[in-house]
């Protein structure tokens, strides 16, 4: 077993809000795990690598991407199967440079995640992060989501149960339903209810028996409602949530994932590119997520770190932006970081190996120049340096 140690840093481990001064780890290079990790003096080891007195802390993990998306794409332009892998690839590294070293699929076109996460293990995917595949998203018949290739149609529990379980048979491993409209379909809106109790209670049931998740994308109500009704496991937006659902997200333990980067940047560039509805409606909701998402915070419902990468202006580089906008719900830089580091892995069932730097876990990390605990605006780097397991990457 060789082993790297990296050494003479500042580490925020993701646990806690502190800081550890001169600090070092120790990688073993086949696993990519952690091994030791201590402070002052490092431990011997076959390699070694000087990170010259800057901050390291743990890679972002993102539960809210739509990697076959092109943020250009502005009029609902469908690209083929080819053209949406090529995406997926280029969106799948833009996120690893910018720090995002596990992502969740959440509704992905012509399940190109699912297909893309097998050549990823054999090799032939590289420079990209960790991925759980959601495949196609499931919505009802004309309902958000509804597309050629973009999502399931089921209009019944029966046909909702069929459709999950086809997809997990071709390798989806997480699912995705529809229980509002949204702020990017004409015909909808985000207080619109979509699929019912039961048919998103059979996506729940049938992902539960096989120890999976299932996001609700749900924006206002009754949909949130719906979808906490129907035992889900992450509110996805959210906006309009209310001190009984989020009272009840906390006695579920339901997790909200509430990607204000995507309501946030149509109304600040999407006058005279974007249909004035469209622009309108997000940017009616921002005011009032605010306010909501404070309330939810301050009684307690768990935050992921999601950004509904993919739809309009909201590209796959934003990430780290995305918790700035976290403390305007009153949470410190910690708290904001640990909606990725601690929420975000957990919901994702990987916490035991991934998500914070801690010994055991696989070394994936984020290098800076300076300190993400004094401003969440030092995470927004251009060049800073990306590991996984222990290996740099960009």
């Amino acid at each position: 077993m060789t082993k790297t140690t990296f050494f003479n840093f500042t580490l925020f481990d993701g646990t806690n809000n502190q800081n550890q001064a001169d600090a070092w780890f120790t990688v073993d290079d086949t696993s990519g795990k952690l091994v030791d990790r201590g402070q002052g003096t490092p431990a011997p080891a076959d390699a070694s690598v000087d990170l010259n007195g800057q901050y390291v802390m743990p890679g972002f993990m993102n539960v809210h991407v739509h990697v076959t998306a092109d943020t250009q794409a502005l009029q609902g332009k469908e690209h083929s199967e080819a053209e949406a892998g090529v995406l997926a690839f280029t969106n799948l590294q833009t996120l690893l440079k910018s720090g995002v070293t596990y992502v969740r699929g959440c509704g992905t076109g012509y399940d190109a995640d699912v297909k893309l996460k097998k050549l990823q293990q054999s090799g032939q995917l590289p420079h990209t992060p960790h991925m759980l595949t959601s495949g196609k998203a499931f919505s009802m018949t004309g309902g958000h989501g509804d597309s050629p290739h973009g999502g399931h149609a089921v209009d019944s529990p029966d046909e909702m149960r069929k459709a999950v379980r086809t997809a997990f048979k071709n390798g989806a491993e997480s699912i995705k339903v529809m229980a509002t409209g949204g702020v990017m379909t004409p015909n909808d809106f985000m207080e619109d209810a979509q699929l019912s109790v039961a048919e998103m209670h059979v996506a729940v049931e049938e992902a539960h028996h096989k120890r999976r998740v299932v996001a609700a994308h749900a924006e206002g109500n009754p949909g949130i409602q719906n979808a906490l009704d129907a035992g889900v496991d992450s509110v996805e937006h959210g906006f309009y949530v209310t001190e009984d659902e989020a009272k009840q997200m906390v006695k579920q333990g339901t997790y909200l994932t509430p990607t204000l980067i995507a309501e946030w940047v149509i109304p600040e560039q999407g006058h005279g590119v974007l249909p004035d509805w469209e622009v309108k409606k997000a940017a009616d909701a921002l005011d009032d997520t605010y306010v909501n998402m404070r309330r939810a915070f301050q009684l307690g419902v768990k935050f992921t770190c999601g950004t509904d990468a993919g739809t309009p202006f909201n590209g796959f580089d934003l990430t780290p932006s995305e918790f700035g906008l976290l403390t305007k719900l009153g949470m410190t830089p910690a708290q904001a970081y640990q909606c990725s580091t601690l929420n975000s892995a957990a919901l994702m069932g990987v916490d035991q190996e991934y998500g914070t730097l801690e010994v055991g876990k696989f070394a994936d990390f984020q290098v800076l120049k300076a300190d993400p605990l004094a401003d969440t605006a030092n995470v927004v780097q251009t060049d800073k340096q990306v590991y996984l397991g222990g290996h740099r990457e960009f």
